[in-house]
């Protein structure tokens, strides 16, 4: 795998590792929360592609990261091309405003990262569990 990929490598397994271990934990609470985590994101009235795009915008708007790479992932599995991601973006930049804008290149990057995979990255593993 080539230099630029291997932040979405030790990005996916790192996320995987430590849920892992997390949800090895007795915590009734914890699990639960990855559970209704994972049920939010399952298609319902809105299908997948639309909730995962909202959870990308929340995740810009909120400035994390993790979630906003993770949401990428998810949106791309979900079918979602550039251009709606761009306009994915453009709304969190009017909700979250300038300071969003840092994000926004961190997540074009792992997007180009992404494709630049040609579509290597590995399925979701079972389960939500956010960010």
């Amino acid at each position: 795998m080539s230099g630029g990929d291997d932040r979405v490598k030790d990005f996916t397994e790192f996320r995987k590792r430590m849920n892992e271990r997390i949800l090895a934990h007795d915590n009734q609470v914890v699990r639960r929360f990855f559970a209704l985590d994972t049920q939010t994101y399952r298609r319902g009235v809105l299908d997948t592609k639309t909730k995962e795009l909202m959870g990308l915008v929340a995740s810009m708007v909120l400035r994390c990261d993790d979630c906003i790479s993770y949401h990428i992932a998810q949106c791309r599995e979900a079918g979602v091309n550039r251009d709606e991601f761009f306009e994915a973006f453009s709304v969190s930049l009017v909700v979250g405003g300038s300071i969003v804008i840092p994000h926004l290149r961190r997540a074009v990057d792992f997007l180009d990262r992404l494709e630049d995979a040609a579509g290597a990255v590995a399925p979701a593993d079972p389960g939500h569990e956010h960010g």
